[in-house]
């Protein structure tokens, strides 16, 4: 999502008008879900994905009309009618109500848009309220603002205060774009966080593929390690941020770790993995993984122990790291350590 937003930015900036179609509802079996989103060119090429077929046609046919009106509108695609049925890219049978906005390439769109990539990569939480009056599919005004802390950062609120914070309480609920309605008026809510921060503590060969295969993914990286000729951005050139630490003695020092944090632990050697292990039991990450072979868990496990950590705390630790898929190379473990990730992610709701 980042650096789609970035390339985002960067076109609108260059004079180039988008329009963006964003899924707001959608019921029965679909193949993205509510939030996902993609920018259409004039040209009719796309950045972003919605589902691919029928639908991303649909969104095209659309976005040309929206160029000549300049005008949002709301429109539904069925997937499970006739027009799914003559391709059999479309086989999911659901329903998509689609939100598609006109992105005119002047000074307040991309300031916008620019301070939302701003807020993503600042990691704070926010939020990117749509107030959509809606007639018939047509969308009559809209008003758009970010909110971080209850508080409206760019664009303009024309409800009362006291509504911020139960629009943006929905979603942080449900951990997702929402619709919301009150006095009548419909909103759309969207989170404008990252879902979830990896800390990859070591900067060795398999962290590299991490750091990649971890941002191609939406998450957040940060790359951790005590020697600058490894931790550096030419070695990391996706990393959100790299931190050349004194020592891993304190290397959590700083650091905000909570349920959306994931603990990588890769450092080069297995007394390092445990010094960073035993900082991680004493947070409140959502994921903590190790690498290492079965015998060097023991070795680390029973020092832990003996310093008053107890069966349950070590439970939490993913270890050996990753899904097993028989990896071998640094590449295939990085696939495996990220698909792990993944997983955790959905599990926790982040």
């Amino acid at each position: 999502m980042l650096k789609q937003l970035q390339a985002i930015c960067h076109i609108l900036e260059d004079g180039e008008d988008l329009v963006q179609a964003t899924i707001t509802k959608h019921s029965g079996s679909t193949p993205r879900s509510v939030g996902s989103k993609m920018f259409i060119r004039r040209d009719g090429s796309c950045i972003g994905s919605i589902g691919g077929g029928l639908v991303e046609f649909e969104m095209q046919k659309l976005a040309a009309e929206i160029f000549e009106t300049g005008k949002a509108r709301i429109e539904t695609v069925d997937l499970s009618g006739s027009d799914a049925a003559i391709t059999d890219q479309m086989i999911c049978g659901g329903r998509l109500e689609f939100l598609l906005e006109y992105f005119s390439s002047d000074a307040e769109n991309s300031k916008e848009m620019r301070r939302l990539v701003t807020s993503l990569q600042e990691g704070g939480k926010g939020y990117l309220l749509k107030a959509l009056d809606t007639k018939g599919s047509s969308v009559s005004q809209m008003e758009r603002c970010l909110v971080r802390k209850n508080s409206v950062v760019l664009g303009q609120f024309s409800g009362p205060d006291s509504w911020l914070s139960q629009l943006t309480g929905e979603s942080t609920k449900k951990k997702s774009p929402v619709i919301a309605t009150l006095e009548g008026r419909r909103y759309f809510v969207e989170p404008t966080f990252l879902p979830g921060t990896v800390y990859l503590f070591g900067a060795g060969h398999v962290s590299r593929p991490v750091a990649e295969l971890a941002s191609m993914v939406d998450f957040r990286t940060i790359v951790l390690d005590d020697r600058e000729d490894f931790a550096n951005s030419d070695r990391f050139p996706r990393a959100d941020q790299i931190l050349v630490v004194p020592s891993y003695e304190d290397v959590f020092s700083g650091l905000e770790i909570g349920r959306d944090s994931y603990l990588v632990i890769v450092t080069r050697g297995h007394m390092h993995d445990k010094t960073v292990l035993e900082q991680s039991l004493r947070t409140s990450a959502g994921y903590v993984g190790m690498i290492g072979s079965k015998r060097k868990q023991h070795l680390v496990y029973d020092d832990l122990l003996k310093k008053g950590f107890s069966a349950d705390d070590l439970k939490r630790v993913h270890n050996p790291i990753g899904l097993d898929i028989a990896a071998e190379t640094p590449e295939e473990i990085a696939v495996s350590i990220v698909a792990e990730l993944i997983a955790a992610r959905a599990q926790l709701g982040h």
